[in-house]
């Protein structure tokens, strides 16, 4: 007997379905859509392609040396000495090319690709840290949608009830067996429990509204139902959990990439106090109509350049990038310890949530079995209409804590892989 309550109540929680009018997504659509439009994801999504740009730039700089070609026409108002034809002309026509290259600049070069390499890392970290924020979001408004449905369910079994024992107590107050404040009592009953049926509704639109928002559809759209069976332990043990969020976790590591950033920005800025070399060649021609061809000069040389003193903008650098070295470093620390809490504060809500739950269940099946003896006690003048009205109110509640306690067991586990950057199950 026990065990067909609890089933009972299972099924028809886990297969309210919505008005033909209202479409269905399942969960795994509902995250791919709403990854597409979520401003944050898309964000955090196009900066991995700055970022590899900014890798490849600093790359090239070790092998690739840097080139122009500008031309110029001038027109003057007077004849003058033109020195690509040697005579007087209006017209001057200039071609150039040049090209330099840096055979020495200090640790820069490599301090600069180090950077952009860490810059990467932290931009596809907060990628990953963005779509699993925005799958949390998702998840979110997607169990907020079931939640509710089922809470409607239970508020619709509620009045049900409340409808079925009006009936018999009108019958009892009709027979002479019950006094008339026994249907008033129950009538009582019956319109708080339409109130809430129209709450729940309500709320229920609204979800599904929020949900069609965060997908991209200007309607109501409707969760796929999910299983109402006992949720799994975590295939993962705490102590587990939390190192794989400290060596994992997209923050983790977000704020691992920014300090190692910092760091390399310390070393180009330190590179401010060791001589540059480079190479340089130019290509010059001059005439008086275009290609210029009449006189061309080219001249090639080596330039050393040693920074001396420079009004103390140098060591201000050096100092900016020691100070947000520091800070760094300290994000990070702070970062790993709170990604730790985290995943052991989910890893315990879901536990507790687990065992929340099947606490209801039991609970759940205690009510309804003691609504059916207060019932039947109640038809023969055993019990009176107060014991009956605290028994059904007693089944609406642990039957609406079932449905919270699975919504927590959810949403922590939603949580924890948010932190761990991968799905458990």
């Amino acid at each position: 007997m026990i065990g067909i309550f609890v089933a009972v109540f299972s099924f028809q929680v886990g297969t309210l379905a919505a008005p033909d009018s209202i479409p269905q997504l399942s969960l795994a659509e509902a995250l791919q859509m709403s990854a597409q439009l979520d401003p944050n994801y898309v964000a955090a999504l196009n900066l991995i392609g700055d970022a590899e740009w900014a890798s490849r730039a600093a790359n090239f700089a070790f092998f690739t040396p840097s080139l122009s070609v500008s031309s110029s026409a001038i027109q003057f108002s007077k004849p003058f000495f033109n020195i690509g034809t040697g005579r007087l002309s209006s017209t001057q026509v200039d071609a150039r090319v040049e090209a330099s290259y840096d055979l020495f600049a200090g640790l820069s070069k490599y301090n600069e690709s180090k950077r952009a390499r860490a810059a990467l890392e932290q931009a596809e970290a907060n990628e990953l840290e963005a779509r699993f924020r925005t799958a949390l979001l998702t998840e979110t408004e997607y169990y907020d949608v079931i939640t509710l449905r089922e809470l409607s369910l239970v508020s619709a079994e509620r009045v049900s009830r409340a409808k079925q024992q009006l009936k018999i107590a009108r019958a009892r107050v009709l027979a002479g067996a019950a006094v008339q404040t026994d249907t008033l009592r129950l009538l009582l009953e019956l319109n708080r429990a339409r109130v809430e049926l129209l709450r729940d509704k309500a709320a229920l639109k609204i979800a599904r509204v929020q949900l069609g928002r965060r997908v991209g559809l200007a309607s109501q759209i409707d969760a796929v139902p999910v299983s109402a069976d006992p949720a799994p332990p975590l295939p993962i043990s705490e102590e587990d959990a939390a190192e794989e969020a400290v060596l994992n976790s997209p923050r983790a590591l977000a704020a691992r990439a920014a300090e190692k950033a910092a760091q390399a920005a310390v070393g180009v800025a330190r590179g401010g106090y060791f001589p540059a070399v480079d190479v340089f060649a130019q290509w010059t021609a001059f005439d008086e109509t275009f290609f210029p061809v009449a006189t061309q000069r080219a001249f090639y040389g080596v330039r050393v350049s040693l920074p001396i003193w420079d009004r103390g903008q140098r060591e201000l650098k050096n100092q900016r990038a020691r100070t947000e070295r520091n800070v760094a470093r300290a994000v990070r620390s702070d970062t790993e310890l709170e990604v730790r809490l985290d995943a052991i504060r989910a890893y315990e809500a879901y536990n507790t949530a687990r065992a929340a739950a099947e606490i209801e269940r039991e609970a759940v099946t205690v009510a309804h079995e003691n609504l059916r003896v207060q019932s039947e006690r109640y038809r023969t003048g055993a019990t009176t209409i107060l014991d009956l009205l605290t028994s059904q109110v007693e089944v609406s509640e642990v039957e609406a804590g079932l449905v919270t306690a699975r919504q927590v067991e959810r949403l922590a586990l939603a949580g924890l892989e948010a932190l761990l950057g991968r799905r458990l199950f």
